[in-house]
């Protein structure tokens, strides 16, 4: 077991540390590496039992949960329930006595866990440094000295963060009360009419109760990705009369409806799945295709990885299965399924060859496990392929690109080769010569996702799979890019400028 002690003295009375320390809620004001935090269930910041969802500025996600409040003995005792990090058993307390001589407060912050020996120099260091003494700090700073020889009392200034759902400037509604009938209102992207990034809105609307087979969801993650434009420009028809965009999101059940018997208040779940209606703070929707997200997986990186990891999933094992000794083609090998697509593959025993659009993502397609890039802006893809390959070409294409590569992709293939179209990033696909692919007796395959997720079994099996390898680090990925709800326009703009690396996220 380790123990982690830290104290402190802080020229400041007892009474307005403790006020701050008190709400299990109210660290969000005051610790410098916390940017959002809730309580789950709308229970109050001092109630024992109460688990607060929270997330860190580098978007690790954690829970926590208030073991004991004491105000006379002026203590808080927590432990963590999920968290990023290996800290098991994980529980602390925060410890304020006043000083004898003078007005001021000794605090002590102290911790015991289990972690893997290899860990304990690094997770103590994090634990000890990282959060109790720039805790302490932060306090210290945010104290503010009476004149002197007043008896006004000291207190401390709260510091909103900039991202955070309480910031003044952000427009969200705030949804910590509610009202008599049930309902929530919520802040959500809607699109007001199919066009570019800017007819992305945000407005308030009125989230209701879950019926049956229902849950209701407070999100803390959502996922952006292509099919989320194509739903905005009308090139699918899929918005609902809420148009309310966004398949993915990662969150909180808030309440389940009759006949769900699986989940209940408080659990951490996930989707990427039809129809729309992620972009959204909380959103009430069947809970037939939602997964359980499993500790070691934060929010945040659940809403990066799941609809992309899942659409890997399948398009390698179901769609075009990968063999050891295959040599593929993966189109944008340093997007989001990119990245994955490229590591899963070499992990499988392929030899990958990826295409990026750029020098800087040649070298992000070489970490991931591509033998072999090529910038398709500088070299023609199908001829560098066939010279890799000495000419027999590719046993499989994965192309999210489209428009601009397919009649490339086709040349890049071998014999009795598969082409599989499952994007069109560059614009709409123009209609194929289908007897030309005789020449090669090749396949051709146009995807659609929800065929392979349109099941609780097949979200079961296909989930399963990805955290296996999430958790077994045959797939890793990077931190997301990072945008508040109400910026999804910009979000938007980035993804279709081409120039992203891996996943963005949106925070409500």
């Amino acid at each position: 077991m380790t123990e982690v002690v830290r104290s402190t003295i802080i020229d400041a009375p007892i009474e307005a540390i403790w006020e701050a320390l008190r709400d299990f809620n109210g660290h969000e004001l005051w610790h410098p590496s916390v940017s959002a935090s809730v309580i789950e269930g709308s229970r109050a910041g001092d109630e024992i039992g109460a688990v607060r969802d929270f997330q860190l500025r580098d978007g690790a996600a954690l829970r926590e949960q208030l073991l004991a409040l004491s105000d006379r003995a002026r203590e808080v005792t927590y432990c963590i329930l999920d968290a990023p990090m290996p800290l098991e058993g994980y529980v602390a307390t925060m410890r304020l006595r006043p000083v004898t001589d003078g007005n001021q407060t000794f605090w002590q912050w102290r911790s015991r866990f289990e972690c893997p020996a290899h860990e304990v120099e690094r997770l103590s260091r994090l634990v000890g440094d990282g959060i109790y003494t720039a805790g302490f700090e932060a306090i210290r700073q945010r104290i503010i000295a009476p004149p002197a020889g007043s008896r006004e009392a000291r207190r401390l200034r709260p510091v909103t963060p900039k991202n955070s759902s309480a910031s003044k400037q952000s427009p969200l509604p705030n949804t910590t009360a509610r009202p008599q009938d049930g309902n929530i209102d919520s802040g959500a992207i809607v699109v007001a009419e199919f066009g570019g990034p800017d007819v992305l809105t945000l407005r308030q609307v009125n989230v209701p109760p879950p019926g049956p087979g229902e849950v209701r969801i407070r999100h803390t993650a959502i996922g952006v990705n292509y099919i989320d434009v194509y739903c905005r420009t009308g090139a699918f028809n899929m918005l609902g009369p809420s148009r309310i965009p966004g398949m993915e999101a990662a969150g909180v059940i808030d309440q389940v409806g009759d006949g769900v018997r699986d989940l209940a208040p408080g659990d951490r779940v996930g989707y990427a799945c039809a129809p729309p209606g992620a972009y959204a703070q909380w959103r009430t929707m069947s809970a037939d295709l939602l997964v359980r997200l499993p500790k070691e997986l934060s929010g945040t990186m659940a809403a990066a990885v799941l609809l992309k990891g899942m659409t890997a999933e399948f398009l390698l094992h179901q769609v075009a299965p990968v063999h050891d000794g295959d040599t593929v083609l993966i189109h944008a090998a340093a997007g989001g399924v990119g990245q994955l697509l490229c590591q899963w593959a070499s992990h499988i025993g392929a030899t990958v060859i990826g295409t990026v659009g750029s020098n800087e993502k040649m070298v992000i397609a070489r970490a991931c496990g591509c033998a072999h890039v090529i910038n398709y802006t500088r070299e023609n893809f199908a001829a560098s392929v066939r010279d890799i390959t000495c000419g027999r070409g590719v046993h499989v294409v994965y192309d999210a690109v489209g428009r601009d590569t397919l009649q490339r992709s086709f040349e890049s293939l071998a014999i009795n080769g598969h082409l599989v179209s499952y994007g069109q990033a560059s614009g709409t696909i123009e209609p194929i010569d289908i007897a030309g692919f005789a020449s090669k007796s090749a396949t051709v395959s146009r995807p659609n996702y929800g065929h392979y997720t349109d099941t609780p079994a097949k979200v079961r099996a296909i989930t399963n799979n990805l955290f296996r390898a999430l958790r077994t680090g045959v797939l890793t990925s990077a931190l997301p890019t990072v945008f508040p709800l109400r910026d999804a326009a910009s979000a938007h703009r980035l993804l279709e400028s081409r120039s992203s690396t891996g996943a963005i996220v949106l925070e409500p």
